[in-house]
């Protein structure tokens, strides 16, 4: 049977990670064009960095909830067999989806993160050049937190199909897995 605990906690963790990558998607970076003192040439000014600590978060609490689930069911090609079925042939199924998905989110809650956090230093003097103010993509955040909504419901199935196929699964040669000599001595 699937331990409800453990379901429990990783669907709080995926819903930190959901609701802190939502918010880096709204509070990323922006950037305005400032002119010096003196007025001899144009420099970015960036707002608060927050987000980029949110992103992060999010990843290390994706990352976590992964991890618990893994833990749990042995990555799913370690411990005991599963027993043969409808079970073991979804689980095989979301495992690999799980862990595409969760790819997907890491990638854009990491790039997003060190994307937010890159601020350009370039001036230019006050000509027809303008210094290139770069800012993070609107959405990148935002994809992150719809794989992290995709990588929690796959893998909480999976945990359970796993379990499904591994409770009362038996092998078909009893408890002892070598070949018994005691009777030929």
């Amino acid at each position: 049977m699937a331990s409800t605990i453990l379901l429990v906690i990783v669907f709080v963790f995926d819903l930190i990670a959901f609701a802190l990558a939502v918010a880096a998607e709204q509070r990323r970076s922006t950037a305005q064009l400032v002119p010096d003192s003196e007025k001899n040439y144009n420099y970015c000014v960036y707002d608060s960095d927050i987000s980029t600590g949110m992103g992060v978060g999010a990843f290390l609490f994706l990352m976590a909830s992964q991890v618990l689930i893994m833990v749990a069911s042995r990555c799913f090609c370690c411990g005991k067999a599963l027993r043969p079925g409808g079970s073991r042939a979804w689980a095989i199924l979301l495992f690999i989806s799980c862990w595409l998905t969760f790819f997907i989110a890491e990638v854009c809650l990491l790039a997003g993160s060190v994307r937010n956090a890159y601020h350009t230093k370039y001036t230019s003097y006050l000509t027809n050049d303008r210094p290139s103010c770069q800012v993070l993509r609107k959405g990148v955040f935002g994809a992150g937190a719809a794989f992290v909504v995709f990588t929690g419901i796959l893998t909480e199935l999976y945990y359970v199909c796993y379990a499904k196929a591994k409770d009362n699964f038996q092998s078909p040669y009893g408890r002892e897995t070598g070949v018994g000599m005691g009777t030929y001595s």
